[in-house]
């Protein structure tokens, strides 16, 4: 347990002597060691001057040989006598091995004279001429007749460099720490408390890190003109301030460039052009070890020269177009803006682009004095003109009451700006809200939509700019009405005529729905452009349906009726199974709507979910393709309109077999007699994979639809383990397999070494001769399918083959069509 505590008081010690500066100056330390008897004290079961020598004999070991240290110590000699102090090893290097010499002969004995130890120490250390620090190892307080605090705040005073560290070891009382505290902090040093972890690692982080001696700074301060400009050369007034403390170091100076010598910290840069008045304030931390440091502010630069050159006066919301000269430069703009605003405020405003001597700005649609302004890309204006925006009117001219859904031609006149338009809208409601409008334009009229509901309403000029109103009339939307001509009832999913009266308004519609449903939603609907009678499909479902008249502007009805949608029934007539992939004779009755279709689906499966399907409109009976699985269907007649299911019949499709003949081995590349038995199918085929390959794969095949037996079939180019399959095409699934293997097939190549460029040689060779094979000349790295002359081998050896016309070194090859795969190559040179 006792070295849970030697660790710290080591660590402690250790990082108080290796804090101590290395001074050029010849700065030098003494450790004032404590003797008293209460050393005799335990610490977890240790004598604390057992402890103390250890530590301090470990810690000098760590020490550099040249650190100046000396040791002196207090009540080693006697008991009860404040006098008993004892410089025991003056300071100087080398001095480490009879520090540890002279304190493991301690013995402590006597009082407690800390207070003139120390004065004791800093004397020996000429404390008023030279730098000098002492470190105070001591387990108890003041004993005799000084006051720590008070030798402290002394020693400071009168000493030139001087610091006192503070280790309380096992000093646990609140009071005797300040005391011991207050000597340390009265000279600048730190007091430790080594009582346990927690504080001495909060000691140790205070006192690893050393403070820098205080540096002072070369600094100068310049300004350019612009951020990327030249250094200003003209004179400036120059203003720096400490933030620190607030002193000011330069005030109103006037000079181009500014230097001064200052130590660390942040300071406050001002610094004034008397010519433009134009001015920069800048923070700026310096730091020690930066050299000479340079500090540049930026002065804008002086404003460029423009002009503006405008009608003194314009209509309101009118374009304006302004002559300028100026930098022109992308981001520069003119602006409409209310006298007197700040630079940046603005209403409209127009770009401005090099080489175009004018802009166009857009004036408020409120009269009254504004100012036009060229503003620069980073915001300062460069020229400013007054201008006047007049007064603007606008007039209506339509009917006092026109029917609700029709088109009112609406005479106008006003300004007739781009994006002005005319709004029939409710009363009460703002300049922007409409129900319809249309722009104006340049039309002397415009045909205005009126809302589908009737009611008191008012006629719109707006301004497109900022939807301010310059014209309005009222205008009474009149109820309007329409009626419906029907069946009473009709059957499920057939197609009525109804005949109707309305206004047939553009898109206007009849629709079906059910009566509870809101007015806009609908089973089927039509539209009435093509007039009365209409022709409307009914819903595939029995039920009480609600006949509408919709005005297509917002959904209005118009009027009502009611229709019963009465069942309608369907018939299948099947065979009770039939072989799977075959296709099924359908018999069938039903209403043969457009659309309606017959099914084979799994029992299971949702009404409108299919394996395969044939349209009604084929006709009855009718063939349907059943699926490739045996098992137990669905044969359905489904209404096309939202696949409702009129009838059903069960059907068990059966299991159909095949078998093949096929030989074990058989050339690559060659064809194969393929004896086969199968259902036949239109689709069918026998393919050639490799083994593993899904249903669908294949890199041969042919069709089993001719009947021809045995089929020829392909195999490929490359030798190896392959699989022939009947399959069905409507899976596709394999109905049967037979495992083959392609062997090699070789090739040989017979030829002059030469022969002259365009010429033509004989060319002798073996090989199997498919059709398709060929005898090519190419580069030598050229791919399989690459040539330049080329023969078939329909003729028998030898082939002539036709050289290159350009000499050169070639490759003769054998290439069997199919790959394009190489089975002989030889080397030609073309002279």
């Amino acid at each position: 347990m006792v070295r849970l505590f030697l660790r710290p008081l080591q660590i402690l010690l250790l990082v108080l002597f290796a804090a101590l500066p290395a001074r050029a100056d010849g700065g030098k330390t003494i450790l004032v060691f404590d003797a008293s008897g209460s050393m005799w004290g335990q610490v977890e079961g240790e004598a604390k001057i057992t402890i103390a020598q250890r530590v301090l004999g470990d810690l000098l070991e760590t020490l550099p040989a040249d650190q100046q240290l000396g040791l002196l110590a207090y009540g080693h000699r006697r008991k009860g006598d404040c006098s008993d102090i004892e410089l025991l090893v003056p300071p100087g290097p080398d001095t480490r091995a009879a520090i540890r010499q002279a304190v493991d002969a301690i013995s402590p004995k006597g009082k407690t004279p800390l207070s003139q130890a120390v004065i004791d120490a800093a004397e020996a250390l000429k404390y008023e001429e030279e730098p000098a620090t002492v470190i105070l190892l001591t387990d108890g307080i003041e004993t005799c007749n000084l006051d720590p605090c008070a030798v402290g705040a002394e020693l400071e005073k009168t000493g030139v460099n001087f610091t006192a560290h503070v280790i309380g070891f096992d000093v646990a009382d609140k009071k005797e720490q300040e005391q011991l505290r207050c000597l340390a902090e009265n000279t600048g040093g730190k007091f430790l408390p080594a009582a346990n972890a927690a504080e001495l690692a909060e000691a140790l982080e205070e006192v690893s890190v050393e403070e820098p001696a205080p540096v002072e700074l070369s600094v100068r301060f310049r300004a350019t003109d612009g951020e990327q400009g030249p250094q200003i050369d003209e004179p400036l007034v120059w203003t720096v301030t400490s933030l620190a403390d607030g002193t000011v170091v330069a005030d109103h100076e006037n000079a181009a460039t500014l230097e001064r010598t200052l130590p660390p910290g942040l300071y406050r840069v001002e610094v004034l052009r008397p010519s433009d008045e134009a001015t920069a304030t800048r923070e700026v931390t310096l730091e020690a070890g930066t050299g000479e440091v340079i500090v540049t502010l930026v002065l804008e630069s002086p404003l460029p020269k423009a002009t503006l050159e405008a009608p003194d006066a314009a209509p309101a919301g009118s374009g304006v177009m302004v002559a300028w000269t100026g930098p022109g430069v992308e981001g520069d703009y003119i602006a409409v803006s209310p006298p007197g605003s700040a630079d940046d405020k603005w209403i409209n405003y127009g770009r401005v682009k090099a080489g175009v001597p004018k802009a166009e700005v857009l004036l408020p649609t409120v009269e009254g004095p504004y100012e036009l302004r060229y503003v620069d890309k980073r915001g300062r204006v460069l020229a400013r003109r007054a201008i006047e925006a007049t007064p603007i009117q606008a007039t209506l001219s339509l009917p006092a009451s026109a029917p609700a859904g029709s088109t009112v031609e609406v005479g106008w006149s006003g300004p007739g700006y781009k994006g002005d338009y005319i709004s029939v809208v409710e009363a009460e409601k703002s300049g922007s809200a409409y129900v319809n409008y249309e722009y104006v334009r340049d039309k002397p009229a415009v045909g205005l939509l009126m809302p589908a509901t009737p009611g008191s309403f008012e006629v719109r000029y707006v301004l497109g700019q900022d939807k301010r109103i310059l014209a309005r009339q009222t205008i009474a939307v009149e109820p309007v009405s329409a009626t419906l001509t029907a069946p009473d009832s009709a059957a499920a999913g057939a197609t009525i005529k109804v005949e109707w009266t309305g206004p047939g308004y553009r898109s206007d519609y009849i629709s079906v729905s059910k009566p509870d449903e809101r007015d806009g939603a609908y089973i089927n609907y039509s539209y009435l452009r093509d007039g009365s009678p209409t022709e409307l499909q009914l819903p595939p479902t029995p039920g009480t349906y609600e006949l509408r008249y919709v005005v297509n502007q917002d959904q209005t009805v118009l009027a009502r009726r009611a229709i019963t949608v009465t069942e309608v029934g369907a018939t299948l007539a099947i065979l009770p199974s039939a072989p799977a992939g075959s296709m099924l004779e359908v018999a069938w009755s039903g209403p043969d709507y457009q659309g309606d279709y017959i099914s084979v689906s799994k029992p299971e499966a949702d009404d409108g979910d299919y394996l395969y399907y044939t349209y009604a409109r084929e006709g009855s009976p009718l063939k349907l393709q059943l699926p490739v699985d045996p098992g137990s269907y669905e044969v359905r007649y489904v209404v096309g309109q939202d696949r409702v299911v009129l009838a059903r019949a069960t059907l068990e499709v059966t299991a159909v077999s095949a078998s093949l003949i096929v030989q074990s081995t058989a050339p690559a590349g060659s064809t194969l007699p393929v004896g086969w038995s199968g259902p036949g199918y239109d689709g069918d085929y026998l393919t050639v994979v490799a083994p593993g390959a899904e249903p669908g794969e294949y890199v041969n095949y042919v069709y089993v639809r001719g009947g021809e037996n045995p089929a020829m079939l392909l195999l490929p180019p490359d030798p190896g383990r392959y699989e022939v399959r009947y399959v069905d095409g409507n899976g596709p699934k394999v109905l049967a397999s037979q495992p083959i293997e392609t062997t090699p097939v070789t090739a040989t190549l017979r030829a002059p070494p030469s022969g002259k460029a365009g010429g033509e040689i004989p060319v002798t060779w073996t090989g199997p001769a498919y059709d398709g094979d060929f005898i090519s000349v190419t580069r030598t790295d050229g791919d399989p399918s690459s040539y330049i002359e080329y023969v078939y081998l329909r003729d028998a050896s030898p082939a002539t083959l036709r050289l290159p016309a350009e000499p050169g070194r070639y490759e003769i090859r054998y290439v069997m069509s199919q790959g394009p795969r190489v089975l002989a190559k030889i080397a030609v040179t073309v002279e």
